[in-house]
């Protein structure tokens, strides 16, 4: 298998209206709760997300990155969630677009640092041992209220709440109220329900 490698730079990044066009995804599994003391399984599931940390400060992040002139949107959401967090898998909802100011990604293009991401849900079906951007990323599997604690940006907490729940909450992903996590029934299964982002 030829190793990984991230890319870098912004000669191909994709520019509109004065905004940074960023492609991005919440990766998302179900986890199997544990049995009873009788050494019943359960089949209950919990419903994680998983987040990177920041390399500029604290909190942490979904992956996310530039979305480049030679891609779809889907395929630099996909690429930016191997790169970040090394995990593969479907992208199963378009989430919206938010919008948010960057100083980092000040540039002649863009001076003011604006920025417009397209966010997806991605349902992770490998996790890497090895990924581009190890040396410098921890991965952290939370459940949506942690996730919803801990997270650096205030659009992300948007795209998680406004988009990730709203589109989980129609029939296959419930809250369950008294423990502000998500549940999962094990008769329900997972339909791709990817929806195009209009640009």
């Amino acid at each position: 298998m030829s190793e990984l490698v991230a890319r870098t730079g912004r000669h191909q990044q994709r520019y509109e209206a004065g905004c940074r066009l960023i492609a991005g995804c919440i990766p998302y599994r179900f986890r199997y709760l544990e049995g009873d003391n009788n050494g019943n399984k359960s089949d209950d599931k919990i419903l994680e997300v998983l987040m990177i940390n920041s390399t500029s400060g604290p909190g942490l992040l979904f992956p996310k990155g530039g979305w480049e002139n030679d891609e779809t949107v889907e395929e630099a959401a996909a690429r930016e969630a191997l790169e970040e967090a090394g995990v593969r898998g479907d992208l199963m909802h378009f989430l919206g677009h938010y919008h948010f100011k960057s100083k980092t990604l000040q540039d002649e293009f863009s001076p003011e640092g604006r920025c417009r991401a397209a966010m997806f849900a991605l349902f992770v079906k490998e996790e890497l041992d090895s990924w581009p951007e190890m040396s410098r990323r921890v991965r952290s599997w939370v459940t949506i209220s942690e996730a919803m604690q801990c997270c650096r940006h205030s659009w992300m907490r948007e795209a998680l709440e406004n988009g990730f729940n709203k589109w989980s909450a129609g029939g296959m992903i419930r809250t369950m109220k008294a423990t502000n996590q998500v549940s999962v029934d094990a008769s329900d299964g997972v339909k791709n329900h990817l929806l195009q982002p209009n640009f």
